[in-house]
């Protein structure tokens, strides 16, 4: 009976190290994805506008520090819950 409560408990401390593994390669890929993206339009948008090349630089670099900032918190959170 305790044996099979210590290895349902271990089991589970495991499975939670997983998911956060999962979790942060998750993040860091939606991350990646996403200022990928934004520089793709950001090219196009200056190919089609020249004249509007600063203010579309200006907004995707305010964009991509937001999607970093979600993608850090992402990861430590999950990391965190590997380390507890």
């Amino acid at each position: 009976m305790i044996l099979t409560v210590l290895l349902q408990a271990a089991a589970g401390a495991v499975l939670g190290k997983l998911g956060g593994a999962i979790g942060a390669g998750i993040a860091a890929f939606g991350a990646g994805f996403g200022i990928g993206k934004i520089g793709a339009s950001a090219t196009e948008s200056i190919a089609r506008q020249p004249e509007a090349s600063g203010n579309i630089r200006s907004s995707m670099i305010v964009v991509a520090g937001m999607i970093e900032g979600a993608a850090l918190l992402a990861i430590i959170v999950c990391l965190l819950a590997i380390v507890m």
